[in-house]
């Protein structure tokens, strides 16, 4: 993967996703003791980063392709960033949903126009549903963080941060199924200035950080988070990646990703999901690492229940 993959997508995916603000907030900065640029992509078409990559990979499809639709498995994001990016495409789309998926989201894939397939909430149950829909179908499937095309969309919202703030010191990314942060490496490394990026964790679900430190993609024992968008694990596209560009991952706790969002949101008046506050929370946790340096964060997402708010 190349710089000019980035530049080419970047292009590619513009006229369908939102190039998203960068805010900070001088109260913030006071409190990390840092400078913080936050890219929200809480404000992108769909209310997550994910638009990026579901844009760039139905573009990347055949005619032919296109003409037999695109599935994947998710229970959030992904699965309502490939509907909107195949509704806008006009590709149909077919989105296996754990039958625990939060209802507001599938919803949200139905007001899209995607068609639902529910199944048990396993990964084993959901990967076999989906292919099946392929072998029944002939559709495409695209994987909501281990596709190459889906990368390269994800990074380029890094892109954008750095175009506007060249100079960061660090860029700090929550990692789940770790396409944001592959994304968000290989943009730092072709288009930073020695930026390091810095992967964020729940405790509960610290698989990533355990497979830096083995060596080799490790699982999670729990799925006890608050941050549900970080429960899964990572793949053979996106590790590699993450091995070669990723300076660290720090974890944090429940406590401190609820605080983390209860602060971005009192402070900033910006509405940000709990998997997106893990970033934030890894900057608090270790302020010494980040002492008057220049620090990117991306809001991954703002797709709250709010009726399950944690404080």
């Amino acid at each position: 993967m190349q710089k000019e993959d980035l530049v080419q997508c970047h292009n590619r995916i513009a006229p369908y996703i939102h190039r998203t603000p960068v805010l900070t907030s001088r109260l913030i900065d006071k409190m990390a003791g840092a400078e913080l640029f936050f890219k929200c992509e809480n404000f992108q078409r769909m209310g997550a980063y994910k638009m990026r990559g579901a844009t760039n990979a139905i573009l990347q499809l055949s005619e032919g392709q296109r003409s037999k639709g695109v599935v994947t498995h998710s229970s959030g994001n992904f699965a309502q960033a490939l509907t909107l990016a195949a509704k806008s495409l006009g590709v149909k789309a077919f989105i296996v949903m754990p039958t625990s998926a939060p209802r507001v989201k599938k919803d949200a894939v139905l007001e899209y126009g995607g068609k639902i397939i529910e199944c048990e909430p396993t990964l084993e149950a959901r990967k076999a549903a989906a292919l099946k829909i392929e072998a029944e179908m002939g559709t495409t499937f695209i994987h909501p963080s281990n596709s190459v095309n889906v990368i390269i969309g994800q990074g380029t919202a890094c892109m954008e941060l750095l175009e506007e703030h060249p100079d960061l010191d660090f860029i700090v990314v929550p990692v789940g199924g770790g396409g944001l942060i592959a994304g968000t490496a290989l943009a730092a490394h072709y288009f930073g200035n020695k930026c390091k990026v810095i992967g964020s964790e729940p405790f509960a679900v610290d698989d990533a950080y355990r497979s830096l430190q083995s060596g080799k993609i490790e699982l999670n024992k729990t799925t006890d988070t608050i941050a549900d968008g970080l429960k899964t694990n990572l793949g053979d596209k996106n590790f590699p990646l993450i091995r070669k560009y990723v300076n660290s991952i720090i974890r944090v706790t429940e406590e401190e990703i609820v605080e983390a969002m209860r602060l971005i949101w009192e402070r900033m008046k910006i509405i940000i999901e709990p998997s997106s506050a893990v970033a934030f929370a890894a900057v608090l946790n270790e302020k010494d690492k980040f002492k008057n340096k220049k620090v990117g964060i991306i809001i991954s997402g703002g797709n709250v229940d709010l009726k399950k708010l944690p404080f």
